[in-house]
């Protein structure tokens, strides 16, 4: 009798689908090798040119080679050397890195003879001031002393012998009004007063019909402003100013009435009177006496 081959035994589906979930599950169960939670070499790097940046500002913001010694100042022609480092003075040693320049800009600007300051730092230890200096465009005479007047009318200075020649050159108002002695440095002058005063200063003689050299201008308790024929001639009266009833406007209708007076005898006029810009009058000179003829 012939061996038979075993019969195979079927495979339950099942069977086969317990074993293949099971192999997936473990699978998906392996464990996974991470990388090391540590620095790597690029971010120890990193962080050691951090380190070593911060203590380098540290040290440079505190040592003694960055502090404010040496000043260079530029655009000052009126304004004293002394005053802006007055001004600066209190930033004196202190650690350019450190340094707030826009303190020290409000402390020049509140000069009489500055309008804007700039403050720029120049390693290792300087700082530099560029000026921008108030621009005069007359002197205010008061007795014995010159101001500088810009066109705001704002007094900022004085001439002296250290002045240059452009400022004084400058048309020269004689104020010999009681009340403007106590005038100074700092003032602002009337802007009636300062209106008239342009007008009159730009006078040359070739405006009036002179043959002066030059004229002159002065304000009086008296009389008001005055134009004055150089070196000795005629005076011309053109009176006082207010902000409405007679305003500065009159001065160039007035300008043209002296004119017509002087022209063709000027040698002969005094003293002008200009009421308005359309009425005014003149005194003649004195005639000269005749010598009384001498007895035989």
């Amino acid at each position: 009798m012939m061996n038979r081959p075993a019969a195979r035994r079927p495979v339950s589906p099942r069977a086969t689908g317990r074993r293949s979930a099971a192999s997936a599950h473990l699978r998906r169960s392996r464990s996974i090798r991470r990388a090391s939670a540590g620095l790597g070499r690029v971010r120890a790097g990193a962080a050691l040119v951090l380190l070593v940046s911060t203590a380098a500002l540290y040290g440079t913001a505190n040592s003694a080679a960055f502090r404010y010694e040496n000043l260079q100042v530029d655009g000052a022609v009126i304004t004293p050397r002394e005053a802006v480092d007055a001004a600066l003075e209190i930033a004196r040693g202190q650690n350019l890195f450190q340094l707030r320049t826009a303190p020290l800009e409000t402390r020049l600007r509140a000069l009489a003879t500055v309008a804007r300051a700039n403050v720029s730092v120049r390693l290792p230890d300087t700082l530099v001031v560029q000026l921008t200096e108030r621009t005069p465009i007359l002197i205010w005479r008061v007795d014995q002393r010159r101001f500088l007047a810009d066109a705001e009318g704002y007094l900022f200075g004085e001439v002296g012998e250290g002045s240059s020649a452009e400022a004084k050159a400058l048309p020269i108002i004689d104020d010999q009004r009681t009340a403007s002695v106590g005038l100074a440095v700092g003032v602002r002058l009337d802007p009636v007063d300062l209106d008239a005063a342009t007008r009159l200063g730009s006078l040359v003689p070739a405006d009036v019909g002179s043959e002066a050299e030059s004229l002159g201008v002065s304000v009086t308790d008296a009389g008001g402003f005055l134009v004055h024929a150089k070196p000795s001639g005629w005076d011309a009266v053109f009176g006082f100013y207010t902000p409405s009833l007679r305003t500065p406007e009159l001065i160039p209708g007035q300008v043209r009435l002296l004119r017509s007076l002087l022209i063709g005898r000027e040698q002969r006029i005094d003293r002008v009177i200009l009421a308005s810009d359309t009425d005014g009058t003149f005194v003649p000179k004195p005639t000269p006496t005749p010598a009384a003829s001498a007895r035989p």
